[in-house]
């Protein structure tokens, strides 16, 4: 099969060139330059093309199948896996492709948390909150939800906030209330792999600007007419990029003007110690917002509160939210309400933030300051390449260290968007690990001599 003939480029590559084989199979599946099925070369022949010695790509075909990418065949081979379970072993490229997940902070009580609620939670009236709950959420749950948007400065009653199953499922309802087939939404050159499936499926044109500036968009509605904007206002998933106050002011003035809707996903807003005020909270009447808890807290709490520019809209929201997932967890609603109550959700947020701020500073001190994008406070960073670097092959070399890449193109709206990686700083890796795996990459950007070699 076509994977006889394969043989990969491991070059210049850093570490042991098992792994950087095994980095390379598992690039070259992600890439579509091996299938699934495709018999790699025998190992003798693969060492011979590569000039290494037999037992590297021994170790590197062992590790590639204790990764779930090959299998081997006995003396027919070794070859990509093809089998049912294939697709629920993902390759070290694909591993937590889209889950930019805070990192675990041993400090934090989120688990004490939890029971200490379930307790409080026993009770008659406790137990009626983990019932069904009426479309958009109970009436205590959005005044949770409202009394946390007002952090950024968004000021709304209740009723204009729904509680939905996480932010992807927020972002499924406004765009099916307000969105049709070739209406026109601008947004970043990279974004959000959830709204882009949503657009996908609903068949909106995206519109990619360079910079998230009024003047961009100005120009971009110039061409033709936009319905909406699409906009993570702070710490950008995945370009970490921050909208500056005075620019979210102009934005806002320039919609309102321009009649063009705000979607603004706003996951890390409440993370930074002093958040910025929300675009939508200098536009109300044409703002769509959405503040996830999954993305500073935990993951295990799917929950986000979507506020709609009026009542009627968030009605409308409630409906097309129950329509898809009936209602957002009702335990994890009733425990961030009383975690807002008690001030414990601030000692969450707070636990996630140090940790965060920790792993930045880290981050810096070993790829440098000026190397690559990220917030103080968040937990993943953006770091260009050189465009004739194959992304997909270090973030797969990465992934063997336990670092969670992902390459532009799977953010990119467009083809030719600049090439870069987003990693992930936060999720299970713990802080040894997490050290150990920086430095592995500044080996792997940077050459003995201090001159750069894969970094813009």
């Amino acid at each position: 099969m076509a994977g006889d003939a394969w043989a990969p480029d491991i070059a210049g590559a850093a570490g042991p060139k098992y792994k950087a084989v095994t980095a390379a199979i598992s690039a070259a599946v992600a890439g579509g330059e091996l299938r699934h099925g495709d018999r790699l070369p025998p190992q003798r022949d693969l060492a011979a093309r590569l000039g290494i010695d037999l037992t590297t790509v021994t170790k590197a075909y062992d590790l590639a199948r204790q990764r779930g990418l090959i299998v081997a065949r006995g003396r027919a081979g070794s070859f990509i896996r093809d089998d049912a379970r294939s697709g629920e072993v993902a390759t070290a490229a694909q591993s937590d492709i889209a889950m930019n997940s805070p990192p675990i902070a041993a400090e934090s009580g989120l688990v004490e948390a939890m029971t200490s609620a379930l307790a409080t939670l026993s009770g008659i009236d406790g137990l009626a909150r983990l019932h069904y709950q009426r479309p958009g959420g109970s009436a205590a749950d959005r005044e949770t939800g409202a009394a946390l948007l007002a952090r950024t400065g968004l000021a709304c009653d209740a009723e204009q906030v729904i509680v939905s199953a996480g932010a992807q499922n927020g972002l499924h309802a406004i765009a099916s209330a307000m969105l049709k087939p070739g209406d026109r939404v601008a947004c970043g050159l990279h974004i959000y792999p959830g709204f882009r499936a949503v657009a996908r499926r609903i068949g909106v044109v995206l519109v990619p600007v360079a910079a998230m500036t009024a003047a961009a968009l100005e120009a971009a509605h110039a061409d033709a007419p936009l319905r909406a904007l699409y906009v993570v206002p702070t710490n950008d998933n995945p370009t970490a990029a921050t909208v500056a106050l005075a620019e979210r002011k102009a934005i806002a003035e320039w919609a309102r003007g321009a009649g063009v809707q705000i979607i603004e996903d706003d996951a890390y807003g409440l993370l930074p110690d002093a958040p910025i005020p929300a675009i939508t909270s200098f536009a109300p009447e044409i703002g769509w917002y959405v503040a996830s808890m999954a993305k500073i807290i935990s993951p295990a709490l799917r929950v986000a509160f979507v506020r709609a520019p009026d009542v009627a809209a968030a009605m409308q929201l409630a409906s097309f939210q129950h329509e898809s997932t009936v209602m957002a967890p009702p335990l994890n609603a009733a425990m961030l309400s009383l975690w807002l109550a008690d001030g414990r959700f601030d000692t969450l947020v707070g636990a996630v933030r140090k940790e965060a701020a920790w792993r930045q500073k880290l981050a810096r001190t070993v790829l440098g300051e000026a190397r690559h994008a990220a917030h103080p406070q968040g937990y993943h960073l953006w770091l260009p390449l050189v465009e004739d670097r194959n992304p997909d092959t270090l973030a797969a070399t990465l992934a063997l260290d336990g670092l969670s890449a992902v390459a532009s193109h799977r953010f990119a709206v467009s083809p030719g968007a600049p090439n870069a990686l987003r990693i992930s700083l936060g999720g299970t890796i713990d802080r040894r690990t997490l050290s150990r795996a920086l430095h592995r990459l500044a080996a792997h950007l940077w050459s003995p001599g201090g001159a750069a070699s894969d970094i813009v």
